[in-house]
């Protein structure tokens, strides 16, 4: 067992992980580097199984591959987006599918993050640690209570936003990307400002990923998403937060 390892296991419980695989010496692979850096994992080889799973009891994070008997790695991750109870569960997709379409798609329906097979068992974990920080809310200092203006409410304690009285389920990721965007108003960002602070420096995933999380938090908040005035397109070079649209 590793010196991390180690010290999740003084911390006290452990993160438990859903993997959710077919192929059985993928699974064990990534359930034996898992399980010695200190994580609890169990293992489902179909959507239904891991949607069974959830059901009983959530996990702390998914690992999820897309191409799944039965069904689809897409679809458990729509379903598992469409309960309140698991809208903001960390989900990291794992994939055989690496073209920019499928790791879009895998996005658009709500992971937080995806690797590509054939992968670093290294970078799995480093993509698993760093997606719980961001869920436990270690990653970086945030501030507690509410934020609120117009239209938009944010409970910071709870994870959850109201758009005109309305819950809209967030996933973890858009939940963050909102968050910085309400604490940095009318500063323009670049998409390689935006992965740094609100991914982190320890993940991976392309400036692109910036766009489609955008794209699903104008369909949140915006009165027309074809017409953003909340997240602003600052042409050739990123994204602006005007809260004066919330008036």
């Amino acid at each position: 067992m590793s010196p991390l390892a180690a010290e999740q296991l003084e911390r006290g419980p452990r993160p438990k992980i859903l993997v959710v695989e077919d192929e059985a010496d993928i699974r064990e692979l990534i359930r034996y580097n898992l399980e010695r850096e200190g994580f609890s994992v169990e293992e489902a080889a179909s959507g239904a199984e891991a949607l069974e799973r959830i059901k009983r009891r959530a996990p702390d994070l998914l690992v999820l591959d897309l191409m799944l008997p039965g069904t689809p790695g897409l679809e458990v991750c729509r379903l598992v987006r469409a309960e309140k109870a698991t809208a903001t569960l960390p989900i990291l997709i794992v994939t055989a599918k690496g073209t920019e379409v499928d790791r879009v798609l895998g996005l658009e329906m709500g992971a937080d993050d995806y690797v590509v097979k054939p992968f670093s068992p290294r970078e799995l974990v480093a993509r698993v640690k760093a997606l719980l920080r961001r869920a436990s809310g270690r990653g970086d200092a945030h501030r507690a209570g509410t934020w609120e203006r117009g239209r938009l409410r944010i409970d910071y304690d709870t994870y959850q936003v109201y758009v005109d009285g309305e819950r809209r389920d967030l996933a973890l990721r858009e939940f963050e990307l909102l968050r910085f965007f309400v604490e940095h108003p009318m500063r323009v960002y670049t998409r390689e400002q935006l992965l740094d602070m609100v991914w982190g420096r320890d993940t991976f995933v392309e400036p692109r990923t910036v766009d489609v999380h955008v794209r699903r938090l104008r369909q949140h908040l915006e009165r027309d998403d074809a017409k953003p005035e909340l997240i602003l397109t600052v042409r050739s070079v990123g994204y602006r937060f005007n809260p004066e649209a919330l008036d």
